[in-house]
């Protein structure tokens, strides 16, 4: 099961093969009528950025970001699913190790900082592995 995820974007800018496309990601309730009085509605927005050949693509044009479902799995075990298990795990052990809810705590969040430091090290590493690819809409 590869099916693409994608959204709708408009290019914010482009350099040479580098194209900046801002996507507006909406909480589901956004499109309700009385989203604009109600405090649970959020929408924020993204700047990816795609490697692809630009010909042809304006600034301000309405375009479609894909990845394949693998891709946004990757990112989501790299992102929430590891850190999430660090944390958890090294809770356990020093809860087992008879460590306070505070010092386990803090060893627990401690136990990030040199996982996000390798992912930072490893950044382009992993883009390698993440690829998006544009694709025109057909109101253009």
């Amino acid at each position: 099961m590869n099916s693409k995820i994608r959204h709708v974007g408009v290019v914010d800018s482009i350099d040479h093969s580098h194209v900046r496309v801002k996507i507006v990601q909406a909480a589901a309730c956004s499109a309700c009528k009385v989203a604009s009085h109600c405090n649970a509605s959020e929408a924020k927005e993204k700047i990816i950025d795609v490697y692809t050949d630009a010909r042809g693509l304006k600034i301000g044009e309405e375009v479609i970001v894909s990845t394949s479902s693998t891709t946004a799995g990757r990112a989501t075990l790299i992102g929430f699913i590891i850190p999430l298990s660090i944390l958890i795990g090294v809770l356990f052990v020093m809860k087992v190790l008879g460590y306070s809810d505070e010092a386990s705590a803090l060893w627990a969040m401690g136990a990030l900082i040199p996982y996000y430091i390798s992912i930072w090290l490893l950044r382009e590493r992993i883009a390698e592995g993440i690829s998006f690819q544009l694709e025109r809409t057909t109101t253009n």
